[in-house]
């Protein structure tokens, strides 16, 4: 995730945020506020947000040191922990939810649900939590991806609430369950082409490329008429590690 520290206070300002409703939804699963909660790459804080209004004591872990101080200014009650996911250790007995927004992606795909299992308590919760950008205006949507598709044509989109599945693949957790909020979103030219600008695939190309696809992306919407209209689709996956075992009498 070390991509975005050079846009820390960019994706803060242009990322948009999470339904409020996701908070009561995650009380509602895991039966009450659970009595700790971590969240996994926490950025600058856009999950945590609704995230924090779980209202459960809050660790969050961010490896990117520009985006964590961004976190940290805005969440002071959280703690931080400065790393990956995949190094920190969990409390003995592990914690009661386990969160994560737009960054499952970025864990080892090998390792996130088995570390993830590991890290909960019996009973725990595990909250996974995505957006998905798509455009009211199907024509505005496929003009938008011909240009991204221009400017690399290599970059593939996961498919729609792939975590779901992933989640559900792994056999490690019971009550699997899909939630999906649509939010229409529409954004001036400034607004989108920031947004734009947050984006991992966009972000990985060199300077030159990234304002050629600005351009080209700036002459659609302003033939748009200058506005774009998200179809914003927000996916929540939610899961419960069951008891442990019972020891085998010999």
């Amino acid at each position: 995730m070390m991509v975005f520290g050079t846009v820390a206070g960019l994706y803060d300002t242009a990322r948009p945020g999470y339904p409020p409703e996701v908070a009561g939804l995650i009380v509602e699963h895991h039966g009450g506020v659970p009595a700790s909660m971590v969240e996994i790459g926490a950025g600058t804080g856009k999950g945590t947000e609704v995230f924090a209004a779980v209202g459960a004591p809050l660790t969050c872990i961010e490896p990117d040191p520009q985006m964590a101080a961004v976190l940290a200014e805005r969440f002071p009650h959280a703690t931080i922990h400065a790393g990956s996911f995949e190094e920190w250790a969990p409390p003995a007995g592990g914690v009661d939810l386990i969160a994560c927004a737009m960054a499952w992606h970025w864990l080892d795909p090998g390792r996130r649900n088995d570390l993830a299992y590991a890290a909960l308590a019996p009973g725990g919760t595990l909250a996974v939590l995505g957006h998905r950008y798509g455009y009211q205006d199907p024509d505005q949507g496929a003009a938008v991806q011909d240009a991204l598709n221009a400017l690399d044509p290599t970059v593939q989109e996961r498919p729609i609430d792939w975590f779901h599945a992933d989640v559900l693949a792994s056999g490690r957790f019971t009550g699997v369950q899909k939630r999906v909020l649509n939010t229409s979103l529409p954004l001036a030219k400034s607004d989108y082409l920031a947004l734009v600008r947050t984006f991992g695939p966009f972000l990985r190309h060199s300077p030159e490329v990234q304002r050629q696809g600005l351009a080209a992306l700036g002459r659609l919407v302003d033939g748009f008429g200058g506005t774009v209209v998200l179809d914003l689709r927000t996916t929540l996956v939610l899961a419960t590690k069951g008891p442990a075992p019972e020891a085998a009498v010999s």
